[in-house]
């Protein structure tokens, strides 16, 4: 046991209003979408789009991101309890289970039905939410580092951290908890440093409009390449995985990884497709549109 390691004994409860617990882990997922939601705001404003336009697609991913989240982790790491009993994917919400294949699932899905019924460019539109995706998956990850959980293997690694509350350590003597990995933070940076590279990509080389696509494929790869190898030192979640060549966590990541490299090569073989001055016109127009029909019924129902 290395004496330079962190012991690590974080209450996972913030606080609680009666018998209800309010959890670290859902301070950082309210933290991580108000970041996200300052973050676009400004993103759009740089462009010239009206703030409804946020409004709209803020709602959109919000949903996708939580339904998705949710219904990943029930069907991919715990089919059989799920699939048996469909209704404790909501009853059971407070147990815990989020995954993050599944959110991006669900965002990109956010993503298509506002594009969709705004008539903008979809590729636009992740383009956009690639921005956010990394910094907000970052603070997720310290909500996990809160809860003490997808914790790393043993190691004697001076940053190693001795989680004195993980399921794994928590009946043993504080004395004999081993080190481990935190896998959480690795994440966490790596998600930080892809955050860095798609600003510098966006404000410095302007690759949101140049090259359609090549933030979402620097996003994707980011994110999901440093899934994929850190998941070498986490322990398995669920108890299918254990003897696996590869966890689930890094099957899931493989589709996205290659999404991610085609969307990078895609988008520098082919020249630029999305006009920001179009999707800016467009936007000012069908919100006018829609403020004169709503004056225009408005005005009916007042004679």
């Amino acid at each position: 046991m290395n004496i330079l390691q962190i012991v690590w004994d974080w209450d996972p409860v913030l606080l609680e209003i009666g018998n209800m617990p309010i959890m670290w882990y859902g301070l950082m997922w309210a933290v991580a979408i108000l970041v996200a939601e300052r973050i676009c705001r400004y993103t759009f404003k740089h462009e010239g789009l009206p703030g409804r336009t946020l409004e709209s697609a803020f709602m959109w991913i919000v949903l996708g991101t939580f339904i998705g989240a949710r219904v990943g982790h029930c069907l991919f790491y715990e089919p059989e309890v799920y699939l048996a009993e469909p209704w404790r994917i909501i009853t059971d919400i407070r147990e815990g289970g989020m995954a993050s294949h599944g959110a991006t699932i669900g965002i990109l899905l956010g993503i298509y039905f506002f594009t969709k019924r705004n008539h903008l460019p979809f590729i636009w539109g992740i383009d956009r939410i690639a921005i956010v995706a990394p910094i907000s998956g970052a603070i997720i990850r310290i909500g996990n580092l809160f809860n003490s959980e997808i914790v790393g293997d043993v190691t004697n690694a001076p940053w190693g951290f001795r989680f004195l509350r993980c399921a794994e350590d928590r009946n043993l003597p504080d004395a004999l908890v081993p080190g481990r990995h935190p896998s959480q933070l690795y994440e966490a940076l790596c998600y930080l440093l892809t955050f860095g590279i798609i600003l510098f990509l966006y404000y410095r080389k302007d690759l949101g409009r140049r090259r359609p696509g090549f933030l979402f494929g620097v996003a994707m790869i980011g994110i999901f390449l440093s899934r994929f190898i850190i998941e070498f030192v986490k322990i398995p979640q669920v108890g299918f995985e254990d003897g696996m060549a590869i966890d689930m966590g890094q099957i899931l990541s493989i589709p996205f990884i290659i999404l991610g490299a085609y969307m990078i090569i895609r988008a520098m073989r082919r020249p630029a497709v999305v006009d920001i001055n179009a999707v800016v016109d467009h936007a000012n127009k069908m919100y006018a549109a829609e403020d004169k029909k709503r004056n225009k019924r408005d005005g009916k129902r007042g004679k």
